[in-house]
């Protein structure tokens, strides 16, 4: 094979990979789905403990769903079909990405994560509130720690008290 006939038949391979990208997808849900299967049928459940209906039932069947949909989307590319682009988006392509709020949002994330253990989550998630509508533009400082406060309430009266999902209380343990 010569050198030319390779690049020619390396550009259609990239061609013909570039026209059906959804195949990645299809690919990575097969993948997802095995490893749930897999995940699934090693689990250890006692057969006379658990009933008819144990731990595996879920798994299996989104495992199932997921191998299922990922072969109907590969068939339905290589026969020729195209997902629709998205209409519905107001995206402007040549703007660059706001690095400055993902850094706000990803730093006010790893707040959260460091102050929920010693302040609990009362204030960490009113912290998380309000610093997450401060990235995304919000500038009512009077207005904006209120509603984080009431919001972060909200949250931890409705997990920790009517879910039974026990959230760290911190300091206002004894107060709420």
């Amino acid at each position: 094979m010569s050198a030319t006939s390779a690049g020619t038949t390396k550009k259609n391979l990239a061609s013909w990979l570039r026209e059906r990208s959804e195949l990645g997808v299809g690919v990575l849900l097969f993948a997802l789905g095995v490893l749930v299967l897999t995940d699934a049928l090693t689990l250890d459940a006692d057969l006379a403990g658990r009933g008819p209906v144990g731990p595996a039932t879920v798994p299996l069947v989104v495992g199932c769903g997921l191998v299922v949909v990922a072969v109907l989307l590969s068939v339905d590319v290589l026969r020729g079909g195209r997902g629709e682009a998205e209409a519905g988006e107001d995206v402007d392509l040549t703007e660059p990405a706001d690095w400055r709020t993902v850094l706000l949002l990803a730093g006010v994330f790893l707040g959260f994560a460091v102050l929920i253990g010693p302040v609990g989550f009362p204030v960490a998630g009113a912290l998380l509130f309000w610093g997450a509508a401060y990235a995304l533009g919000s500038r009512h400082l009077h207005r904006d720690p209120l509603i984080a406060a009431a919001l972060s309430l909200l949250t931890y009266v409705v997990f920790d008290m009517l879910l039974g999902v026990p959230l760290p209380g911190g300091p206002l343990m004894g107060v709420i």
